[in-house]
């Protein structure tokens, strides 16, 4: 291996650079470390000859009146003119063997005098400090420099000198300044360390960094083949590849190895035996960075959260005081009493839900469009509140109290349409939950949720990380009660909760068949149900009083949305009204071109007399629908909230000198300056995966073989049922046809269901038989082929010389 620490980390040599004394700080990001600030120009290599400049970049908090060197380009902005944006930048360091002694005996090293300061530079010359942070051990070599200040020396240099360091070893690798600093913030002084002895535990620490980034950086340092590093990484990527892109929960062995091993070799540089991977894989699981349980490999997170969901359900189904409860006869009055009072009639499969969800510990309740989930949510709450006394007013308790009733969703638009149809106080789960982020949540089996009934909509987007984390905070003695539609996408994250809660038979259910809502006859509920059945209606084509099929082409998809676009906004359906799905974001009728042409529509500026800001390729106007595309949990805002842009801020308006957006997400307002805008999208058209616990007046939907990922039961069935009024489907008929016949073809591997099935028994059933989890890691990887397709080859001949 070339040797490590070869690196000249304080050359500016050939860079373009600007050198001063930092004036005063303008903006800093304590949360990724974007500062804005102003430097008295001292010397530069750079066509500049203000006396000032405003640097830009990627910075720790910067002592004023310190004298630091920026490096990186001119740029022009807009509206603030000339800017330095700095890729890294050092503190200036003297050069003579009397100014490196100077420095070290200043105010910041406290306990270094002159003559200790002169005894190190006498020692290790001018060119100490760099000596000292590469190596240093080296101070031993300075007479009668106790340990506790050669310490005290180290650790001084690099609060002020570390960063610097590693931001300008991580620039020589190709890392961008924001990238750096969650590196940095990662391993803080032990950064370049890392990056040149281990960079592939960047793929475990850091996110956005994959295998093919670490991987090129190793090579550059000289770590490839079969070292350990390299395959615990590639190990550990492919885990997680599986579990975020593909829904798993757990690998097979017999899949993960070959995997790993395409992988590794996929740079034709490399020939890896399988014998290695197995060996580091064994590792990694006496480590506990991975979980075996028979011949399936896990993620720790979803190996504890599988487990920890059967757990809790069966201490919650295990709960008997609700077993005949109330006396039918006292049921049916009070139901017959609600009746009246709403003006409504409950179908028998409706009462037969709402009496099996008031007299079990848990209940699940799924049904498809209009057979009315709704109603039956309605009729639960207004019946508890009967039967057991409450009122169904927050209002009406005092603060000592506890409301009983608990109602959350997966997303703020589902919640805020559960808390329109009950009356009641509806929110996300994260919100219920109490998430702080990185903190974790408040609320979880040391400090579990206060009330007596959950009910929680939209469960089929819930994956198997956050549905863990909700059961361990349900205390003893609340009712639970899950509802959502079996039939639509599973979570955007790992697991397939609902499906597999239903497909374990172990829990009390209700399904609802019969549809009640728009009993006149609803054409889109119609085209719901039988594309449930892997069919579609035989006037598709046909026009309906709500719904239409618009045949066109690919390259027509553009010009048919605006058409339907312009004449639905004649009609005074607003940008809210309309949503706009498709599955790709780029091409002529992908989402980005989509929304540039929407926001025309519905929110122009062709004098340019409103305030817009631009970001890369988007231009944001005060009344954009945008989308929220990660979790903010501290402004109670998260992935897949839409939201409305209510104010722009430009930076001489205001005292962070900063150019900022305020988005209203249903009455939560969250401010984003430049830097944050990539959290957020422009929303007049989004994905499926997006809309999910939403519904719309209208809803267009493009649907063409070139869309070949989106031809999907399931996510055509999740797009249309999105519709609460009118449904457009533009494309080819074929196209839909085919989507609609085939089925999921990415089943999720999860064993959720197995484990309920072993862990909750039938009544009068028998035990089932046990898996293996003891199970050595050696027994689970001798057990997998990973050899399919390869004749008169087996698993133990790799295995042979590791574990004979």
């Amino acid at each position: 291996m070339e040797e490590q620490g070869s690196l000249n980390l304080f050359s500016g040599a050939e860079e373009k650079y600007m050198k001063g004394k930092h004036l005063v700080t303008i903006f800093h990001n304590e949360q990724n470390m974007y500062t804005v600030l102003r430097l008295r120009v001292e010397d530069t290599n750079h066509t500049y000859e203000d006396k000032e400049a405003v640097i830009t970049g990627y910075f720790p908090k910067l002592h004023e009146h310190e004298t630091y060197i920026f490096y990186g380009e001119l740029k022009e902005h807009p509206k603030f003119g000339v800017q330095l944006h700095a890729t890294h930048y050092r503190k200036d360091i003297p050069q003579t063997k009397q100014g490196v002694a100077n420095y070290l005996s200043s105010d910041l090293f406290k306990g270094i005098g002159t003559k200790t300061a002169e005894s190190i530079v006498e020692e290790l010359g001018e060119n100490a400090i760099s000596k000292i942070l590469n190596e240093p051990s080296i101070l031993d070599r300075v007479p009668k420099l106790s340990g506790e200040k050669a310490k005290l020396v180290y650790d001084t240099l690099m609060e002020h000198q570390g960063l610097e360091q590693a931001m300008i070893a991580l620039n020589q690798y190709g890392f961008g300044p924001q990238l750096s600093m969650r590196i940095y913030q990662a391993y803080k002084e032990q950064t370049v360390d890392m990056i040149q002895n281990n960079p592939y535990k960047l793929v475990e620490d850091v996110e956005g960094i994959g295998f093919s980034r670490a991987d090129e950086l190793g090579y550059q340092i000289g770590i490839s083949g079969s070292h350990p590093d390299r395959i615990r990484a590639a190990c550990l990527y492919m885990l997680e590849t599986g579990s975020m892109q593909n829904g798993h929960v757990f690998m097979y062995a017999r899949d993960l190895l070959p995997s790993v091993k395409q992988l590794l070799e996929d740079n034709k540089r490399d020939q890896i035996e399988f014998a290695d991977i197995s060996k580091e894989i064994v590792k990694l699981g006496e480590e506990g960075k991975i979980m075996a349980e028979d011949q399936r490999l896990y993620l720790p997170p979803l190996y504890f959260s599988e487990k920890g969901i059967v757990t809790n359900i069966k201490r919650i189904l295990q709960q008997t005081q609700y077993d005949q409860q109330f006396p039918e006869s006292e049921f049916l009055m009070a139901l017959g009493e609600l009746e009246e009072r709403l003006g409504v009639q409950y179908a028998p499969s409706q009462k037969e839900a709402i009496q099996k969800a008031l007299m079990s510990p848990m209940l699940i309740l799924t049904g498809g469009p209009g057979t009315g989930k709704t109603t039956v949510i309605k009729g639960i709450v207004e019946l508890y509140g009967e039967l057991h006394g409450c009122s169904l007013d927050p209002g009406a308790y005092k603060q000592e109290e506890t409301f009983p009733f608990l109602l959350a969703a997966p997303t703020g638009r589902a919640a805020k349409r559960m808390a329109e149809s009950t009356g009641l106080p509806a929110v996300t789960i994260h919100r219920l939950l109490g998430w702080n982020g990185s903190e974790g949540f408040d609320h979880h089996d040391e400090n579990p949720l206060e009330g007596k009934i959950l009910i929680v909509d939209e469960t089929s987007m819930v994956d198997i990380w956050l549905a863990n984390q909700l059961f361990k905070a349900v205390p003893e003695n609340m009712q639970v009660i899950l509802v959502g539609d079996e039939d639509q996408l599973p979570s955007v994250g790992p697991g397939q909760v609902l499906k597999d809660l239903l497909r374990s038979e172990r829990l009390p259910t209700v399904r609802l068949v019969d549809i009640y809502r728009q009993a006149e006859g609803s054409s889109i509920i119609e085209l719901a149900h039988e594309m449930k059945k892997g069919q579609l209606p035989a006037n598709i084509s046909a026009p309906q009083p709500d719904r239409s099929f618009i045949k066109c082409g690919p390259g027509q998809i553009g010009a048919v949305v605006e058409k339907v676009v312009l004449n639905a906004k004649k009609k005074g359906y607003t940008a809210k009204d309309i949503q706009v799905l498709a599955p790709m974001y780029r091409g002529p009728a992908g989402i980005d071109k989509l929304n540039l042409m929407l926001q025309e529509i519905f929110n122009s500026n062709p004098d340019g007399s409103r305030k817009e800001l631009a970001f890369g390729d988007v231009t944001y106007r005060i009344g954009d629908k945008v989308l929220q595309l990660v979790n903010q949990p501290e402004n109670h805002v998260f992935n897949g909230d839409m939201g409305e842009v209510v104010s722009i801020f430009y930076a001489k308006e205001n005292t962070e000198k900063q150019d900022m957006i305020v988005v209203s997400f249903e009455g939560v307002e969250a401010t984003y300056t430049r830097q944050d805008l990539n959290q957020i999208t422009h929303a007049y058209c989004c994905s499926v995966h997006k809309s999910q616990g939403s519904e719309f007046p209208i809803v267009i939907l493009p649907v063409v073989k070139s869309y070949y990922r989106m031809l999907r039961r399931n996510l055509l069935y999740t797009a249309i049922t999105r519709s609460r009024q009118f449904l457009i489907l533009c494309g080819e008929e074929d196209a839909l046809r085919i989507g609609v016949e085939r089925a999921d073809e990415q089943a999720r591997l999860t064993r959720l269901t197995e484990k309920l099935q072993e862990g909750i028994i039938e009544q009068g059933g028998e035990v089932p038989p046990q898996p293996d989890e003891n199970m050595s890691y050696e027994e689970i990887l001798l057990a997998a082929d990973p050899m399919i397709g390869m004749e008169n080859i087996t698993p133990y001949d790799f295995m042979e010389k590791e574990y004979s």
